[in-house]
């Protein structure tokens, strides 16, 4: 007689699931319950929809000619059905230097925004195990002085941080950190992310069970070992969902890319030239439309690419069973 499939039990024997779901604590069985409804469902639909019109809205009138962009709402698209692909090809397609040529743009972000990510979490990741499992003096105490960092306002640091990169870190007249250079955005951006990564990822890593960490330095793995090994995979969904979110915020960033990046075409990122297609009087929406578009196509494609990972960060740590 063949075995039943796991995935297929409930489905043979529902009463097994029944059982099962008694066996859970009562405070599982009342939040599975109560997301699993169908007001809870309804309303999940429902927030999805509202959240979703803007962006729709963003899509269909970057294919609007500009003069119906101007006239009207987008909604009156199934009124008048007229679309164009000149918007895209005018923000995409390389020209002079009244083009908005994005192309190179996205490539400024990818240069900022992977590096600055990867950065982030290496150095995030490697501190909050030394907080979770490492053993030195102050160690709770610098692990407050971390945390209380998340309050100081970015807007804050901006030009004390310049200044550091200007006039302090220099050999003679060798800026180690020139400005108009990728250096500063990474490092900008890696110091700015610190604080909340170490935290969190803090709280995850702090959750694995100490007998992992205690069976391996029993057989004389040392901390490069226990993090690169243990650690990393373990933590592999916290280092996801965190990612994610470093992610969409550099890529969004447009304050500290003015400041750091110089303002000049080489460094600066898709979210400068956004913000200059406006043109001087805030009236070129033909061309806004279609480069807020293109520049959310990443953003979306890592989201949804990684989005398993997003859920089992989100997860962990929670209720278990």
């Amino acid at each position: 007689m063949s075995a039943i499939p796991a995935e297929n039990t409930n489905k043979v024997f529902p009463e097994l699931q029944d059982i099962e779901t008694a066996e859970r604590p009562p405070i599982q069985r009342r939040v599975r319950q109560r997301l699993t409804s169908r007001g809870a469902t309804a309303a999940a639909v429902i927030i999805a929809v509202i959240w979703t019109i803007p962006t729709f809205g963003l899509f269909v009138s970057s294919f609007r000619p500009e003069d119906n962009i101007k006239g009207n709402g987008w909604w009156n698209v199934f009124t008048d059905w007229q679309f164009t692909l000149a918007n895209y090809e005018d923000v995409l397609a390389p020209g002079g230097s009244q083009s908005p040529n994005l192309g190179s743009y996205f490539v400024n972000s990818l240069a900022i925004v992977i590096p600055g990510t990867i950065f982030t979490l290496v150095i995030g990741a490697m501190a909050a195990y030394m907080f979770a499992w490492g053993r030195f003096r102050g160690k709770d105490g610098l692990f407050i002085f971390v945390f209380a960092l998340q309050i100081v306002p970015l807007q804050m640091a901006l030009i004390p941080l310049l200044q550091l990169f200007t006039q302090v870190l220099k050999i003679g007249d060798l800026q180690l950190f020139p400005s108009g250079t990728y250096a500063q955005l990474w490092v900008a951006h890696t110091i700015f992310g610190l604080p909340l990564a170490i935290f969190l990822l803090h709280n995850f890593i702090a959750e694995i069970p100490g007998e992992v960490i205690e069976a391996a330095r029993v057989d004389g793995a040392g901390h490069s070992t226990i993090f690169w090994r243990i650690i990393i995979p373990l933590a592999t969904p916290a280092l996801a969902s965190f990612g994610i979110f470093q992610f969409l915020w550099l890529w969004n960033d447009l304050l500290v890319a003015l400041v750091f990046s110089g303002g000049g075409a080489d460094v600066a990122p898709i979210t400068q030239r956004l913000a200059e297609l406006q043109g001087s009087r805030g009236g070129e929406w033909q061309r806004l439309t279609a480069g807020a578009f293109v520049s959310i196509l990443i953003p979306l494609a890592v989201f949804f690419g990684l989005q398993r990972y997003f859920v089992r960060g989100l997860l962990a740590g929670g209720l278990k069973g």
